[in-house]
């Protein structure tokens, strides 16, 4: 195994950050071994916005969600202000999860010790800390995360330094809510969950190019008019935007739709939002790995009725049983090949147009990638520095 600066350089050999049509992509190792996905844990996942819940699942004071971001147990939580705030959800007594699931408390009990905790995550009592010398209530508060409310989804960061997610994004939370108006409207209505064997830079791989999508998704391509679908990458996003089809189309009824626009939104490292045409909607697209060759998806659906109507239902079982099924056939077929011999590097296929069949969404997220890879490399220099 080359020392970690050799095998960056290699990385980056071929690779051309501003020039995408002469690029070669990502070695197949970095989809199938452990120690990428350990440096992505370090430099991407622990230092990226994650994406939480929609504000309605913390609306009332005591209202948690304990949720985990790669290895970390956290919970988010609506205070006695009325301010969200997010703590590792790992008592200060011996290291016990403090909450599971979601649901409404009063204060934060351990189940384990019985220390109790105010919703601010202050320490209140410790059952016989009477008994022992020097114990300092202030001494034992929950660690903090931070949190922050983003087009009314909820997104938490383990990095204390890192810029607030509006900052980061530009332009995302406006064309968001422009194109998505009624999002702070729109309730919880339905999830969907997969376990896919596949990495899960494959599946975001997939995700942001729709040059697959005239071969492996028939119906798809009847649902939006791919002559207007454009791509447009920035800073740490991408915008994948379409008309609505114009003639009648395979996926789901969409003859009385409100939405008449197909916008799709990719952030930076995991997240996709997606508003079909249709009745008001937005999805929520979490990829989270759980392993080098391993993916759990979330699809969450947000409705203006937490019961969906039937052009809802009709759209649901087009995305679970239609489209997700084809896509993840396709990463899962993608990562068998990566374990071969016969692939290392591809090339992106790409237009100066940045059509919807241009793939520079892909060669944007794998320059992001390589940043990641780059800055975890760094900060290990950094640590040695400091040991020596």
């Amino acid at each position: 195994m080359p020392d970690a600066v050799e095998d960056l350089q290699d990385l980056k050999s071929g690779f051309f950050a501003d020039r995408p049509q002469g690029s070669l992509s990502l070695p197949a190792r970095c989809y199938t071994e452990p120690r990428y996905l350990a440096a992505e844990q370090r430099a991407v996942f622990h230092k990226t916005w994650q994406f939480v819940c929609h504000e309605e699942t913390l609306a009332a004071k005591g209202d948690y969600i304990a949720f985990d971001v790669q290895g970390m147990s956290l919970f988010a939580i609506k205070g006695a202000e009325g301010n969200l705030q997010a703590f590792y959800n790992v008592c200060r007594h011996r290291a016990h999860e403090l909450l599971r699931g979601q649901g409404n408390v009063k204060a934060i009990t351990c189940p384990y010790h019985g220390w109790n905790y105010r919703l601010d995550g202050s320490l209140r009592a410790a059952r016989r800390s009477e008994l022992i010398e020097n114990f300092d209530t202030s001494s034992f508060c929950l660690k903090p995360v931070r949190i922050e409310v983003f087009c009314h989804l909820v997104f938490v960061n383990l990095d204390p330094d890192a810029r607030p997610l509006a900052e980061l994004s530009q332009g995302l939370g406006d064309e968001v809510e422009s194109y998505a108006p009624d999002i702070g409207d729109l309730t919880h209505a339905h999830r969907i969950t997969y376990e896919i064997q596949s990495n899960w830079k494959n599946v975001v791989d997939n995700f942001l190019e729709c040059y697959h999508c005239p071969i492996a998704h028939r119906d798809f391509v009847s649902l939006v008019d791919m002559e207007s679908y454009k791509v447009t990458t920035h800073g740490i996003y991408s915008s994948h935007m379409a008309r609505a089809g114009l003639q009648e189309n395979t996926a789901y009824d969409v003859s009385e739709a409100a939405v008449t626009d197909h916008a799709v939104w990719w952030l930076w490292p995991n997240v996709c939002l997606l508003r079909y045409p249709g009745d008001g909607n937005l999805m929520v697209l979490n990829i989270v790995p759980t392993g080098p060759e391993t993916t759990y998806e979330t699809y969450d659906f947000y409705f203006t009725d937490k019961e969906p109507t039937d052009q809802q239902w009709e759209a649901l079982r087009y995305v679970d049983q239609v489209l997700q099924k084809e896509d993840i056939d396709i990463v899962e077929s993608v990562q068998r090949g990566m374990r071969t011999p016969a692939y290392d590097r591809g090339r992106y296929m790409t237009d100066p147009q940045d059509g919807g069949l241009s793939e520079h969404g892909v060669h944007h997220f794998h320059s992001l990638v390589l940043e990641a890879y780059e800055a975890d490399l760094q900060a290990a220099d950094r640590r040695s520095a400091a040991a020596t």
